[in-house]
């Protein structure tokens, strides 16, 4: 089993550092750099809601975790002048819960539910009219005698976040006024995004050392961000106090066994479990995950949605196979039948 250090700094999803990425975090829309379209359809919403003076319709924030779906939700905020309220989906989970929350909402206040694919059904019911009438019905009462008693809430508007947008029920996506579905970031604006950090903190870096971190990030600022972090540290202990430079770069991610395609040490365990234990797969996720002693939902959200996107793995209806490139990046011969591309579906 892996350290926690080690398998959590190429996870997407957020570590205990809340404060070291809420200092990065860009308080405004012109500051918010990738996601172009969205940026101005946002924009646009946000202009012609202040324009008008009405609320903003709702906002369904959907894509991979790490891409700025909680950032946009406070620049949003800021961008209105409105108040933000945080909650997640998994504390929501009765719709006295729910109603709790919105009995106490100002007008125009934002409420931002945050992984909201996890709250329970009787949660999403109860926000299903608060959403679209602005009232919730309050049950008084047990049984045949029990009474529903309408309160009245202040127009509010609902931001929610997923990085599972099709476990959303239906009546709950149709909702939302709009949906923004935000994609992984190209290197070119990744070394944008790190060089803004690096400013931010204080770090003197040659550009080309932003590269090398924006190589091997995943295509997720989340990520380039935390690698930053970790390259600092190293340049803190064993530089020479002038600006890191890609040889800092690449001894700093070689000590956390990060190679230069992103990949860390569990990634390449488990490739070279699924080419050496079961002759390139197929494989199951459990046995998968059993054999390099790792957890499957550290596997399913963390490791395989990148060797996919890398083209390392490949899923079919009887489980994963690793991909001839997958071979060749460890070194490894891949057998003729895997030259030819693979195109199996999920």
């Amino acid at each position: 089993m892996l350290h926690v250090a080690e398998e959590m700094i190429l996870s997407p999803h957020a570590d205990g550092d809340e404060g070291a990425e809420g200092a990065l975090r860009p308080k405004r829309l012109a500051e918010f750099i990738g996601q172009q379209r969205i940026k101005d359809q946002l924009n646009l919403l946000v202009s012609a809601s202040k324009k008008r003076g009405h609320i903003t319709d709702h906002i369904l924030l959907a894509g991979p975790p790490g891409l700025g779906k909680t950032t946009l939700a406070h620049i949003v905020a800021q961008e209105i002048g409105a108040g933000l309220r945080l909650t997640s989906g998994p504390t929501l989970q009765r719709a006295g819960d729910v109603a709790a929350i919105l009995s106490s909402i100002t007008e125009g206040e934002i409420l931002f539910i945050d992984e909201i694919h996890r709250m329970s059904r009787p949660a999403e019911e109860m926000l299903y009219l608060a959403m679209e009438d602005f009232r919730v019905d309050i049950i008084v009462g047990k049984g045949p005698g029990a009474t529903a008693i309408p309160l009245a809430l202040p127009r509010f508007t609902l931001i929610g976040a997923t990085t599972r947008a099709g476990l959303l029920p239906s009546p709950l996506r149709d909702r939302f006024g709009f949906t923004a579905q935000l994609d992984f970031y190209e290197e070119s604006e990744l070394k944008e995004v790190l060089s803004r950090s690096a400013q931010l903190l204080g770090i003197d870096m040659q550009s080309a050392a932003l590269s090398e971190i924006a190589s091997r990030s995943r295509g997720t600022p989340r990520i380039a961000n935390r690698l930053l972090r970790r390259v600092r540290d190293y340049g803190d202990v064993h530089g020479s106090g002038g600006a890191l430079s890609c040889d800092d770069v690449r001894s700093a991610l070689e000590l956390y066994e990060i190679d230069e395609r992103g990949l860390d040490r569990l990634d390449r365990s488990l490739l070279r479990a699924i080419i050496e234990r079961f002759n390139g797969g197929p494989v199951g996720l459990t046995t998968m995950a059993m054999s390099v002693g790792e957890e499957s939902e550290t596997i399913e959200s963390v490791c395989e949605p990148f060797l996919l996107r890398s083209g390392f793995l490949a899923r079919s209806p009887r489980g994963r196979m690793a991909t001839a490139s997958a071979w060749k990046h460890l070194g490894l011969v891949p057998p003729p039948t895997l030259e030819i591309p693979l195109t199996f579906g999920d």
